[in-house]
Formats: structure tokens, sequence, C-alpha cells
């Protein structure tokens, strides 16, 4: 008896997981204001298939993001991918995303941006389309942390865009 219940259970639980297996899109970007540089520091933490996927799409079919070969390419590609799709209005003026760099940590890529010369935040408008195109059910997650303000929104294809206003 114990033998054959184990033998179902072998049998039918792979199959459950295989069924029910969800993969999903998710970014998370952190802005930071930090007074004494009067900047927002930018940290967006994205999936490196998905993101390789987007850039293959839009730009070079053979791009590569993980692994040793990473062409000189690809950081041009990120740079102007994102500043095509994070797209921040402070005080309801578009202010422009300098791309500093990024990093790798397991299956995420970290890329960082800057935005200078900002003294006196009283609402940004942020606009995170990341994976849009390839994704209708991409989350981006953004977290802000402004003076001593700590607020975040969802944003989505129906839901692109949030103002957020700091006093």
């Amino acid at each position: 008896m114990k033998v054959s219940k184990l033998l179902v259970l072998l049998i039918i639980l792979p199959l459950l997981a295989f069924t029910s297996l969800h993969k999903y899109y998710v970014s998370v970007t952190q802005i930071n204001y930090i007074g004494e540089k009067q900047s927002l520091q930018i940290t967006s933490r994205i999936f490196i298939d998905d993101f390789e996927n987007v850039l293959r799409k839009k730009y070079d079919d053979k791009i590569t993001l993980s692994g040793e070969n990473i062409p000189e390419a690809a950081d041009a590609f990120i740079k102007k991918y994102l500043k095509e799709k994070i797209i921040i209005k402070v005080n309801k003026k578009i202010k422009n995303i300098a791309f500093i760099g990024k990093e790798y940590e397991g299956d995420i890529m970290r890329c960082y941006l800057e935005i200078e010369g900002l003294k006196n935040i009283k609402s940004i408008e942020i606009s995170n389309q990341v994976l849009f195109e390839l994704f209708k059910d991409q989350q981006n997650i953004v977290k802000t942390k402004i003076y001593p303000e700590q607020k975040s929104a969802i944003l989505t294809v129906k839901n692109k865009f949030v103002v957020l206003n700091f006093n």
C-alpha cells in the first residue's frame, strides 16, 4: 500500500509542478535622493535573460549579456534602451538620466543611473516601461526614498507612470 501511494505521488507531483509553473515578470527600481550630491541615484534590477531577449529583439539578435564574451556594444544598447524606457520628471520637467554602469548578481543585472543637479524636489513623475513590449503581464516595482519619505508603486502596461509628491 505504501509503495503504491509513493509511486502515485512520484508520478503526479512532477506533473502538477510543470502544469502550475508560472514565471513572474518583475523588475525593481530603487530611486534615492542624495542631498549632499544633489542627485537621484537609481538602481534597476532586471533579469538578465529577459533583458537580453528584449535587446536582441530591438537591436541585435546576437547580443549576449552573460558569460565571458560580453560585447562592448552591450553597454551602448543597455543605455539606449533604458533612456527610452525610464523617463523621470522632477517638478514637471523631464530630466536627463545618465547611465553609470552595470553589474551582475546571479541571474539579475543591476543597472546604475543618475540624475544630477537637483536641489528641491516637490514632485517626481516616474515612467518605467522596461520589458513591456516583451511581456504583457510585466510589473515594474518602483521604490523611492526622497528626503525621509519612502514611497513605492507598481507600474504595468495599463498603468505606465506614477506621480509622487513630496513636502
